[in-house]
């Protein structure tokens, strides 16, 4: 029962540090969200701005890094969720007493409702809504490019 008692406070530990790290980072990376919104357009006005010219291309490069970066950035906060959404699995097959069965299974409850991970403003950060997000700008961007390049 002891051990079960250290991975309760554990878990307690982690999850506050979790929280301040997101308190403390949320703005930031709300920042890197509204640059993100931003980057996306400006490169395809650049694009569209430089033309089709192959010697002009290496000009996009720093605004495609810049993408790329703050998309991995938001990816790695959003692993932070997808980890803490596996802890209870990993503490259902730790090997206890019998007698602790039933203990474990309340810490394994604790631990599922206290919903620990990433968060942005009071929001859960999570890999899918980095990949939605990514999916819609990339749709966005098709769609322009087709339209602006339908009017060429």
């Amino acid at each position: 029962d002891m051990e079960l008692q250290e991975v309760a406070h554990y878990w307690n530990l982690t999850q506050a540090v979790l929280r301040k790290v997101s308190t403390d980072l949320g703005k930031y990376l709300l920042v890197l969200c509204a640059l993100l919104a931003l980057s996306v357009p400006a490169i395809v006005v650049d694009s569209l701005v430089l033309g089709a010219r192959n010697d002009d291309v290496a000009q996009l490069l720093p605004g495609v890094f810049v993408t790329c970066g703050i998309l991995y950035a938001l990816l790695v906060a959003a692993a932070v969720s997808e980890k803490c959404v596996r802890v209870p699995a990993l503490v259902n097959q730790m090997a206890v007493k019998p007698d602790t069965a039933r203990a474990r299974q309340h810490l394994v409850d604790y631990i599922t409702s206290s919903a620990a991970g990433f968060y942005v403003f009071d929001t859960r950060l999570t890999t899918s809504m980095v990949v939605k997000l990514t999916y819609i700008w990339c749709i966005a961007v098709a769609g322009g490019l087709t339209r602006l390049g339908s009017e060429r």
